[in-house]
């Protein structure tokens, strides 16, 4: 007797460590399209973000006149960031990849000042920018303003794809992570069908028997999503590791939601999955038990 019960425990607790892994795995995949979610939109942010757009200045400004116009453009709402350069540093630049000094040729410094201002992600997009350019124009000393139009236009579609695959793909991925969990959980329960059926025999409630089977499955749940988070810190911290610029774009706000939603995920897909295959054998006959 004391043989069977050890082989049952040991047979109980090599179905116990498979369920965990398992559904780790599977919380694992969840975790990377989550993951992968955030940085595809931390990555559109940094990609608009950084789109300049370049305000030339009328030869005859300057330095406090372009300091003020600096002052007052970068108090605009949808500025992100501006940087300006004066006539003197791009007569430098110009000088030192032309190999020369134009100023000595032309008799006078024939470059303009110019604002390079970068937009919030929100107005990155050409109908925006077409009202923030006319808005632009306005100011005294502006001569021109040149933004990489096509270049606007090629990234928010492109974008938009990327979305929209990531949406399609997460779709599938939580479908078939209910699937895999839920036949699983179901392989586990099957198991101790006659258990449950000896329990509905002696008079206990549908409630008695489900509560250690869903307080079993919240466990199992929380152990897996635990194991899961942590093989997926241990490869973040790798990635980190080899290319610390990733930081730009998967910050820690997004590593934590990213870990919330595995934790709940993991917990509430399996205490749901565990509820409907334990309602499946109280609601079967004896002699159906030996059927399946």
């Amino acid at each position: 007797m004391a043989k069977k019960r050890n082989k049952a425990r040991s047979r109980h607790s090599l179905q116990v460590v498979t369920l965990c892994i398992s559904t780790a795995m599977v919380l694992m995949l969840i975790g990377m399209v989550v993951l992968t979610g955030f940085t595809s939109r931390n990555l559109s942010s940094y990609v608009k973000e950084n789109l300049t757009i370049t305000m030339i200045l009328q030869p005859d400004m300057n330095t406090e006149e372009s300091s003020a116009l600096c002052q007052r453009i970068r108090n605009l709402h949808y500025i992100n960031s501006l940087n300006f350069i004066s006539k003197e540093q791009a007569l430098k630049e110009g000088t030192r990849e032309l190999g020369a000094n134009p100023a000595e040729f032309a008799g006078e410094n024939p470059f303009t000042g110019e604002i390079e201002v970068q937009l919030k992600a929100n107005y990155a997009n050409n109908d925006s920018i077409r009202n923030i350019v006319q808005q632009l124009r306005t100011y005294r000393g502006v001569s021109d303003i040149t933004y990489p139009q096509s270049l606007v236009e090629s990234v928010n579609q492109t974008l938009g794809k990327i979305s929209l695959v990531l949406l399609v793909i997460a779709v599938l991925l939580t479908i078939v992570s209910f699937s895999l969990i839920n036949n699983t959980i179901r392989l586990s329960i099957y198991a101790r069908r006659f258990s449950i059926h000896t329990m509905k025999l002696v008079g206990a409630s549908w409630n008695f028997i489900r509560a250690p089977f869903l307080r079993r499955a919240v466990l199992e749940g929380l152990v897996s999503a635990l194991l899961a988070i942590a093989v997926l810190g241990v490869g973040i911290c790798f990635l980190y590791d080899y290319e610390p610029e990733i930081t730009k774009v998967l910050s820690w706000d997004a590593l934590v939601i990213t870990a919330f939603v595995m934790l709940a995920f993991g917990v509430i897909i399996a205490t749901f999955c565990s509820w409907l295959s334990v309602n499946k054998f109280l609601r079967m006959k004896a002699g159906d038990l030996y059927k399946i």
